[in-house]
């Protein structure tokens, strides 16, 4: 049995229930994060020592670091579909992974930050400037990627398109002047239409 602690607002955890619901694994989630609290007990951080959500238990087994559960679960319960059998596909839906933990989302999280849990007469307007023009170049950078591709590692949809997508939201929730990329755009209405996204994906941002 799979449980998942988080709170289903949390970036993080959304991606891992959605991979879960595109494996079609039974799972227990406990709300925890923020005003739910539990991630900063003892009892959890035996668990997960830094405090953060998700963590993943699956009988005996504990992960932590949602891109860690999501290579987990699709290569442990998706291998030929969320993970694929080819090697070089697998590892470009690996890079593409790491950029969103390595580019996109520190770019995206003083636009994050600023916008949604700061109040506008205390917003950083530089450091949301900074990071709104960031965002941008990474979006071209992927909208030049899926120029001929359907998703991000090619024709088949991977874990990386998960993690892409609900970043993608937010860039669509949040900042409404940005540059034309109609290979994302295009990119994004075949994956939001998947149950997944539509089960756990764009739930209000707090």
């Amino acid at each position: 049995m799979i449980t998942i602690w988080g709170r289903t607002n949390s970036l993080n955890v959304q991606k891992v229930l959605w991979v879960l619901e595109e494996l079609s694994l039974p799972y227990e989630r406990i709300d925890a994060g923020l005003t739910y609290g539990v991630n900063d007990t003892a009892a959890f951080k035996v668990m997960n020592p830094n405090g953060l959500v998700p963590v993943l238990k699956e009988d005996d087994f504990i992960l932590w670091e949602s891109h860690a559960i999501l290579r987990y679960l699709a290569a442990r319960h998706g291998r030929g579909t969320l993970w694929s059998g080819d090697d070089r596909v697998a590892a470009i839906s690996d890079q593409w992974l790491d950029w969103c933990s390595t580019t996109v989302w520190p770019n995206m999280r003083p636009v994050f930050q600023n916008l949604v849990r700061t109040p506008a007469d205390q917003r950083d307007h530089q450091a949301l400037a900074a990071g709104v023009k960031s965002v941008a170049e990474n979006f071209l950078i992927l909208n030049n990627a899926l120029q001929n591709r359907r998703y991000i590692a090619g024709e088949a949809f991977t874990i990386a398109d998960i993690s892409l997508a609900l970043l993608a939201f937010r860039w669509y929730s949040l900042v409404s002047d940005r540059p034309q990329t109609p290979a994302v755009d295009a990119w994004f209405e075949r994956v939001s239409v998947r149950e997944g996204y539509r089960k756990h994906g764009s739930a209000p941002l707090t």
